[in-house]
């Protein structure tokens, strides 16, 4: 009878300890995720938004994959990519651009979406407000103030009184944003010509009709016109007239100041909040947050090829390129 007992507790203790030896180690989800991402186009504006997601989370000590589409400014590929993107079961949804998380959210309402370059996330219709927006949608607006940009633009060229205006008729954030324009420049007595593109084939001809009916040429956060860049300086230096953008990327490329945020700081802050919604946040409860650190950057060497003096007092506070 000893025996048996010394037998049966002996093996109650291995199969104790094959139980413990067997049991996973635990983690949480924060500390491992996977992103399923979808991008309007590819441009470096955008593509520093990637970049400072990717970079922060790894910062934070986050294991994360990444699921990368890019739809190349194919509003079919938004379609076709979002599907694919849902199929694959990511824990969270990152769309950059309001097209991308749009198709996003119309593939499902039951994963979270964080969104990152959104200017007007109400108007679009991807929350019901920014305070309280409930559904699986919040994230990082853009969105600046339309009105200092002009008024930068007359202390930099005083005798300005006519202003081109280039964006793209498809996207529904600078459709917007002209309408903001339109105000702020009846405020500052400020003419506007309006130039409106459909695709990037536009962009040259649009560019060339406005630029030799202005002063300069204003072009708000346009996905459009961002990857066009190229083709617009290279118009409007021709014609010596100035180009001032809203992203730091554009000023980059060709711009001469810009009023507007650091695209890559846009997605350490999206990638803050995909860490609180992996920590349990529910984005119907989660306000959208705004980027509250507009910067004025300027092209020195683009000022210096035009003739252009900028004024001291904004020059003393601008980050130069």
């Amino acid at each position: 009878m000893k025996l048996f007992k010394v037998i049966a507790t002996t093996m109650s203790l291995l199969l104790l300890g094959a139980c413990q030896n067997t049991t996973p180690p635990q983690t949480t989800s924060q500390n491992r995720v996977k992103l399923g991402v979808l991008q309007l186009v590819e441009h470096p504006a955008l593509d520093d938004i990637y970049k400072g997601i990717k970079d922060e989370l790894q910062k934070q000590g986050i294991q994360a994959t990444y699921d990368f589409y890019n739809a190349q400014g194919d509003q079919s590929n938004l379609m076709t990519m979002s599907e694919k993107v849902v199929s694959g079961k990511p824990d969270i949804l990152v769309g950059i651009t309001t097209p991308a998380t749009l198709a996003l959210r119309n593939q499902t309402t039951q994963i979270p979406i964080v969104m990152a370059g959104i200017t007007y996330p109400v108007d679009a219709g991807l929350v019901d407000s920014e305070s309280k927006p409930n559904g699986n949608v919040t994230g990082v607006s853009d969105r600046i103030s339309i009105k200092k940009q002009l008024e930068l633009m007359k202390q930099v060229l005083p005798n300005l009184k006519v202003v081109g205006v280039l964006y793209s008729l498809n996207e529904d954030n600078s459709v917007k944003q002209v309408e903001e324009t339109k105000i702020a420049a009846q405020e500052l007595g400020i003419e506007l010509k309006l130039g409106g593109v459909v695709s990037q084939n536009d962009v040259q001809l649009t560019t060339e009709t406005i630029a030799g009916q202005v002063d300069a040429i204003f072009v708000p956060i346009d996905n459009t016109i961002a990857s066009a860049m190229s083709i617009v300086t290279q118009v409007t230096d021709s014609k010596q007239i100035a180009v001032f953008p809203s992203a730091s990327t554009m000023v980059k490329d060709g711009g001469l100041m810009g009023y507007g945020i650091d695209q890559y700081e846009i997605g350490v802050k999206t990638a803050k909040m995909i860490i609180s919604v992996l920590k349990g946040e529910k984005p119907e409860n989660t306000p959208v947050q705004l980027m509250d650190d507009a910067k004025v950057y300027i092209n020195l060497e683009k000022a210096k090829q035009l003739n252009i003096t900028i004024p001291d007092n904004i020059l003393k506070d601008a980050i130069t390129q």
